[in-house]
């Protein structure tokens, strides 16, 4: 069995020294309770309602600072795996939305978010790169970073790659829902999660930030789509899972989730949306 751990945390907007501390303490605290997988929030290094660009560049950090060198050191404490948001500076200059994924031995890959929310769009500039799935120790892990979570594309494509587990760093934006409905987020999550049959682990930020309320919606699915975990009063959510499970994509014996695809209907998923033709 694999334990996942989401740590639903607070950073605070451009505190990159707080927001270090606060990130390696959860990462301490989920390795010491057993975790084999800790799933950190969207932008957890830097805090997420930017007010000018200056700012994200301010709080940007290249993948080879110390802090991802820090999430490793911790991992290594318990051999566990963990996946986290930051700002990135880029070699290029620019800057990005960006996940990490590390062990033990250090950064294993960096996925900069392709699909942008909002304002996003004003600070970063967009991934032109798939999102991988990583092999590691505990099992097969693929990287979403919130919004993009909502484009099926990207969860088949992490599928056909092999995920057994899908790592979603997010910031959801508290929306209206009614009374005893789960976010909408969590919904497409579960959704992913059962046409897929692999897990999803959905890490969310709480509090607020600059008049910003947040969803505080982490959430654990299994391969089935239904939820196993989601966040207590102290701001985490933890599964024990079988990462084996979502090798299986049979649903009966005669249906396989990804083995009855027939991907020569599907060439128009690439053609622009009928009413911008």
């Amino acid at each position: 069995m694999t334990r996942v751990v989401c740590r639903q945390l607070a950073p605070q907007i451009g505190d990159l020294a707080a927001n270090r501390d606060t990130s390696l303490q959860a990462i301490a605290e989920a390795v010491e309770g057993g975790a084999d997988v800790v799933v950190l929030p969207e932008l957890v290094t830097s805090g997420y309602v930017f007010e000018r660009a200056e700012e994200a560049v301010a709080a940007a950090i290249p993948r080879t600072d110390p802090l991802l060198a820090a999430w490793a050191e911790e991992a290594a404490r318990g051999g566990a795996v963990v996946v986290g948001g930051f700002c990135e500076r880029g070699e290029d200059g620019a800057v990005y939305n960006s996940a990490a994924l590390v062990d033990g031995s250090g950064v294993r890959a960096v996925h900069r978010k392709t699909h942008l929310w909002d304002r996003e769009k004003l600070w970063f500039r967009p991934g032109d790169e798939p999102p991988p799935v990583v092999e590691t120790a505990v099992g097969r892990i693929g990287m979403l970073i919130c919004y993009e979570l909502e484009f099926p594309e990207l969860t088949r494509q992490l599928a056909l790659g092999g995920a057994e587990l899908l790592a979603v760093p997010t910031n959801w934006p508290l929306v209206e829902r009614p009374p005893g409905e789960r976010p909408p987020e969590v919904l497409i999550g579960m959704a992913a999660a059962r046409v897929n049959r692999m897990f999803v682990a959905c890490c969310d930020r709480t509090g607020a930030e600059r008049g910003q309320e947040w969803t505080g919606g982490t959430t654990i699915i299994d391969e089935a789509g239904w939820v196993l975990a989601t966040q207590t009063e102290v701001g985490a959510a933890s599964a024990d899972v079988d990462l084996a499970r979502a090798r299986d994509k049979r649903l009966t014996d005669l249906c396989d989730a990804l083995g009855d695809r027939r991907p020569e209907l599907y060439g128009g998923l690439a053609a622009a949306p009928a009413e911008t033709r």
